[in-house]
């Protein structure tokens, strides 16, 4: 079943990679999407696809890459809108 993942992540998530690591796994998951920086310093996911690749960004959002100290993942599960053709950066 094809879904939307929208994730508000906070902790040490900005200046990190976080942004990068995102899109490369998304992409690698062939998730549509984006990613962005919010001025409160969390980072803001929206994936669109198979649940089952759906949990598993989730799982590495938890994670995140190295440098990064995720301390909370908030999550809301859609259905999926197909707004996005691509998994991108969002540098608003």
């Amino acid at each position: 079943m094809y879904e939307r993942l929208e994730a508000i992540i906070s902790g040490r998530v900005q200046g990190v990679m976080f942004r990068d690591f995102t899109q490369r796994r998304a992409k690698k998951l062939h998730l549509t999407g984006e990613v962005q920086n919010l001025s409160d310093g969390t980072v803001s996911v929206i994936a669109e696809g198979p649940r089952e690749h759906l949990d598993k960004l989730l799982d590495q959002l938890r994670t995140g890459p190295l440098l990064s100290e995720v301390k909370n993942v908030e999550v809301e599960w859609y259905p999926i809108s197909y707004d996005h053709k691509t998994f991108e950066i969002n540098h608003d």
